[in-house]
């Protein structure tokens, strides 16, 4: 074992790599991923997804976690828990309503010659997918950039792309098409904005027009996915703040 400057190591030894099982893989797989200082934390986390949690009102300590995913069954535990403290009926099926869609018209990805783990990539894709807010996404940028450098030009397009989502959310927006010569912001009924904000901007400004009653046409060449971004974050602040809506039973 490891003493004072003495490093220490463990290996692990099996017959044949072909033989084991497929958590058995899984868990091999895991170890060899997490070669730095501070990843047992992050080891626990693969290991509770490949054998499931335990059950929370119950004595088990593997369970059916895996049929769900854990992200997805602790959004569903802790909608239901926020439902039960405020005296309504838990909707256990908003956790899988439909993610507001980017579309930036470009690349928007960790390309393999700069992040080269192929299930590290994903382990990245999924924490930006279920971010929820600006510093969440910030804090991810910092340890992509911190372990691999300076983001490729796909990659800070992919950052745009969630940033722009965490920000639309509030507003309604249910999709954003952002091409290089029009850009379509499509909002779901009955958004909480105020009508006069959406009138106003369409007033000020001449490239801004209405497509029908839940969407905005912005025309403007921005070959730019970046700026793309950026038109749609200056539109959707012009709004105003989205107005905070209470959800009942």
């Amino acid at each position: 074992m490891g003493r004072s400057h003495h490093q220490a190591y463990a290996y692990l030894m099996v017959p044949d790599i072909e033989g084991l099982t497929k958590q058995a893989s899984q868990r091999l797989d895991a170890i060899q991923q997490m070669e730095e200082l501070g990843s047992g934390f992050y080891l626990v986390m693969h290991d509770l997804e490949i054998r499931g949690a335990g059950e929370v009102l119950g004595e088990n300590q593997s369970g059916n976690m895996l049929e769900v995913g854990f992200q997805l069954y602790n959004e569903m535990l802790s909608e239901a828990v926020r439902c039960l403290k405020a005296g309504i009926e838990p909707d256990l099926l908003s956790p899988l309503s439909v993610a507001t869609e980017i579309n930036l018209h470009a690349p928007a990805l960790l390309p393999d010659d700069y992040c080269g783990d192929v299930h590290l990539r994903l382990s990245f894709y999924k924490k930006l997918a279920t971010a929820k807010t600006a510093d969440q996404i910030d804090s991810l940028l910092e340890e992509i950039v911190d372990r691999f450098g300076k983001l490729p030009p796909q990659g800070q397009t992919l950052i745009d792309m969630h940033r722009l989502r965490v920000l639309a959310k509030p507003y309604g927006v249910i999709k954003v098409d952002a091409a290089p010569g029009v850009i379509h912001i499509t909002f779901r009924k009955d958004p909480p904005i105020e009508t006069m904000a959406i009138m106003h901007l369409i007033q000020k400004n001449r490239h801004i027009k209405l497509a029908g009653n839940d969407k905005l046409r912005i025309e403007r060449e921005l070959p730019e996915p970046k700026d793309r971004a950026q038109m749609v974050r200056d539109v959707l602040r012009s709004l105003g703040q989205p107005k905070v809506e209470i959800q009942t039973a």
